[in-house]
């Protein structure tokens, strides 16, 4: 994965400096374009032989919810005349980082064991700015093996208040 890395982290950079006041803007259609370049089929499409770089750039624009800009029409073909579709999703976590770096947040994925509304949410947003002590950017995962509670994870920490945890906890105790 290393050398996925190292081919995302220029385009990452250029797109971050391009982008500039815009950047939860482009990150927003970048993440699209990561999610539709993840598609293994996508992916067998643009490296066959006879797709055309016009074709792999219509396909994949055909498939988008919304309309790209033109910042983003001119680097998906950079990235398409390059053969670097495979390295999109790379490229979105790169550019999500700095991102991240120039606002000071963090990305934290919420496991939850059911739909959390937006007020429960902002919630438990405030809760865990607290106990993280910093400023998180909050992305819910429904993980219905919990049974109830929630897990966070922020980077390496992970904060796992589900039943689930505990009652791998009381196995333990009980085992010991």
């Amino acid at each position: 994965m290393a050398e996925i890395a190292t081919i995302a982290r220029p385009y990452a950079e250029a797109l971050f400096k391009a982008a500039g006041a815009d950047a939860a803007g482009t990150a927003a259609w970048l993440d699209e374009l990561a999610a539709v370049a993840a598609n293994e089929q996508l992916r067998q499409f643009a490296d066959a032989p006879k797709s055309s770089p016009a074709q792999v750039f219509d396909v994949i624009s055909g498939v988008l919810k919304s309309a790209l800009p033109a910042m983003g029409q001119n680097f998906l073909r950079t990235v398409i005349d390059n053969g670097r579709i495979a390295a999109l999703p790379e490229i979105a976590a790169q550019f999500r980082a700095l991102k991240n770096a120039q606002q000071g947040t963090f990305d934290a994925v919420v496991h939850s064991a059911f739909d959390i509304d937006a007020a429960t949410l902002a919630d438990l947003s405030a809760v865990l700015e607290k106990r993280f002590g910093r400023k998180l950017n909050l992305q819910v995962s429904l993980q219905p093996d919990l049974i109830g509670g929630v897990r966070v994870v922020v980077g390496d920490e992970v904060f796992d208040t589900s039943i689930k945890a505990r009652l791998e906890q009381m196995k333990v105790a009980l085992t010991a």
